[in-house]
């Protein structure tokens, strides 16, 4: 029996230059919208927003939950039981 002969071909893609990743990442957080390095800086040292109930006087009311006939019905199904 003969060795197997290898192939030169590498098992994986050749890294790109770090110019080419570069402008990759430029493009996908574009894509996702993202903030520029000048624009996270600026958030980074703005000051925090207010977390006292005096700025935000307003209420919010909840939300009304409605669980429908058929919601019911599988849920009795599967002996959730809701009430």
């Amino acid at each position: 029996m003969s060795a197997p002969t290898h192939s030169s071909r590498l098992a994986y893609a050749e890294f790109a230059s770090p110019r080419e990743m570069y402008d990759d990442c430029q493009v996908v957080g574009q894509n996702l919208r993202l903030p520029t390095l000048e624009q996270a800086a600026r958030n980074a040292v703005r000051t925090a927003p207010s977390i006292r109930y005096e700025d935000y006087p307003r209420e919010i009311g909840k939300r009304e939950i409605r669980v429908s006939d058929a919601a019911v019905r599988l849920a009795n199904a599967l002996h959730l039981h809701l009430d």
